[in-house]
């Protein structure tokens, strides 16, 4: 499979696996980009890597098709899922959706220690120089601000959601935004939320991953641009 020394350290702490321990190692692994679009996973290498048999494996790669993070294929088994640009301005779109409820059933229900524990997650997010860390602040600030609504099946929706989208935005979009304007939006997502103001919340939630659907075009006709100068 070679997916990388990093992917392999990460699957092979799942020892003693069941169904859902290797979808969940799968999930996060794909989720991260350590598992990239289009790789091939192997069944028996993946029995092998989790100390398991390959009837666990075989169910948790159908249930990754399901949620779309792997396709299988004939005489090829299964492979990690490809999305386009539209298919993934379409869920940003659902996340504007799912996000903006969770936010709105959370602002009341939130806290001094949750409201604390999302300004530590932003500080930590300040002095991280790596890019290719700043997607996963990003999504434990967010999903620190969505805790306190307390409805379990919307927030594995949330976080199945930002999985697929976060693969194929990370780097793209940290690159060409950096992460000063993010946090700018940030701290003041969090200032309205610890004033109450929900729905200027969520009128900046929105526009805050609005932006993120125009960088993610703006990159794609930039990528257009340069293959047909290449050519």
């Amino acid at each position: 499979m070679g997916p990388g020394a990093a992917a392999g350290n990460r699957l092979a702490g799942a020892h003693g696996s069941t169904p859902d321990t290797v979808r969940e190692a799968l999930r996060r692994a794909i989720s991260s980009g350590e598992l990239a679009p289009g790789l091939q996973l192997r069944q028996d290498e993946l029995a092998e890597r989790f100390g398991t048999s390959r009837i666990p494996v075989r169910e948790a790669l159908r249930q990754l098709e399901a949620e779309g993070f792997v396709t299988i294929l004939p005489n090829r088994g299964a492979v990690v899922s490809d999305l386009s640009i539209d298919e993934v301005v379409e869920l940003l779109e659902i996340r504007i959706a799912l996000e903006c409820h969770a936010l709105r059933l959370a602002i009341p229900a939130m806290g001094e220690m949750d409201l604390d524990e999302a300004t530590k997650i932003l500080r930590s997010y300040d002095r991280e120089p790596d890019p290719a860390q700043w997607g996963a602040f990003n999504w434990t600030f967010h999903a620190t601000l969505y805790a306190p609504c307390n409805r379990p099946r919307l927030l594995t929706m949330i976080e199945a959601n930002y999985g697929h989208v976060g693969r194929f935005t990370r780097a793209l979009v940290s690159r060409a935004t950096g992460k000063e304007r993010p946090q700018r939006e940030h701290y003041r997502l969090l200032e309205l939320c610890r004033e109450g103001e929900t729905e200027k919340a969520i009128r900046l939630l929105r526009e805050h991953i609005e932006q993120t659907q125009k960088t993610l075009r703006s990159a794609q006709r930039q990528a257009t641009r340069d293959a047909g100068a290449e050519g």
